[in-house]
């Protein structure tokens, strides 16, 4: 499984918190944002063809929630206090010493705590986890989620067909966990990754590469390709399904605009639509060092309203390396392996109780 280990490696300074903040003061909302600051001495660099440059390795390591915590109901922005408190409890709960996190968890840790809650992080897996040690750290800002649009920060409420599905698949998880491979989440047979791009803080770098006519995204997760025509072609048949959609790009002025369709509708990211979601993100280089990467998700069958979510890429010195996932799927021989030892131990109780 790739890691990001120079990256850890490099950042890993061991750091004492000797100050912790037991309350987030409470204070007036700033509606500034330091990462939608461009220099004004900036100029965005451009390609041979006049388009902005926006090749490169991009991470995003932002500690932002993709939706807005409940305890921060109204609350669009922090203040600096209250950034600074989440920094050092950060710092404290995720000191090398501690099981892994991803995602939010990190922010809404952080959080809790300053809050009054629990001081500690603990591992939802029953079986353990690997050290946080080999993470990158991750960035605070003062947002308080990635989602702009409805104005809550909250993914909009499912449709009734959309509850329905998802009802009968966690149904069928219930009932036939690991009858065969198909059984298993495509991100664990490592056959694709997903769009958006929203993970954080694992494998979250992404590689831009520019050339007439084209721009390919290399995706470090699952060591996904996205190959996005610009030359003004239309999108594939309908009847074609893509696991990571039909991208066709185009340029706003100095924003990259990738218009997405035909997507399968089976991928594991929590967000994702059906085979009816039309995807549309913007790329727009705003400084030396940062992406901005806007996406809005529109479906009518999935979703009760579109939504927009924000996120600033973070330019990057380091590279992107192979990802090998578990290597060969030994991993799913043991998943199904242990999944028929429990049947087995089931059926053998059924037995003696009778």
């Amino acid at each position: 499984m790739a890691q990001r280990f120079l990256a850890a490696i490099g950042a890993l300074v061991a750091v004492t918190v000797v100050v912790f903040m037991a309350t987030i003061p409470v204070g007036a909302q700033t509606s500034s944002n330091s990462k939608t600051t461009t220099a004004k001495t900036w100029t965005v660099p451009r390609t041979a063809d006049g388009h902005p440059d926006i090749s490169g390795v991009w991470a995003h390591n932002s500690a932002t929630p993709l939706e807005r915590p409940k305890e921060l109901a109204d609350r669009n922005f922090l203040t600096e206090d209250e950034v600074a408190s989440l920094k050092k409890n950060a710092g404290e709960l995720f000191n090398g010493d501690t099981d892994a996190a991803f995602g939010d968890s990190v922010f809404l840790a952080a959080l809790r705590s300053a809050k009054g809650g629990a001081k500690e992080f603990t591992s939802t897996d029953t079986t353990g986890n690997y050290n946080h040690f080999w993470l990158v750290d991750r960035e605070f800002d003062n947002r308080t989620s990635l989602i702009a649009d409805p104005p809550d920060g909250r993914i909009p409420a499912l449709t009734p067909e959309a509850q329905q599905r998802r009802a009968a698949a966690a149904e069928h998880r219930k009932l036939h966990p690991f009858d065969g491979p198909e059984d298993i989440a495509l991100s664990e047979r490592c056959i694709t990754g997903s769009v958006p791009m929203f993970g954080a803080g694992y494998n979250n770098y992404y590689q831009i590469v520019q050339s007439p006519g084209y721009v390919a995204v290399d995706m470090e997760m699952r060591h996904d390709i996205r190959m996005i025509p610009t030359d003004g072609r239309p999108h594939v048949s309908p009847n074609i399904g893509l696991w990571l959609g039909d991208p066709r790009g185009r340029w706003e002025a100095d924003t990259l605009v990738v218009d997405s369709t035909n997507f399968l509708g089976k991928a594991d990211f929590r967000v994702a639509g059906d085979e009816n979601m039309h995807l549309t993100e913007r790329f727009t280089r705003v400084a030396a060092d940062t992406l901005k990467y806007e996406v809005r998700i529109e479906d009518s069958t999935t979703y009760t309203k579109p939504w927009t979510a924000v996120l600033y890429m973070k330019r990057s010195k380091d590279q992107i390396y192979e990802y090998a996932c578990h290597e060969g799927n030994e991993a799913m021989v043991g998943t199904l392996h242990g999944e028929r030892v429990l049947e087995e131990k089931k059926a053998a109780a059924g037995v003696a109780s009778k």
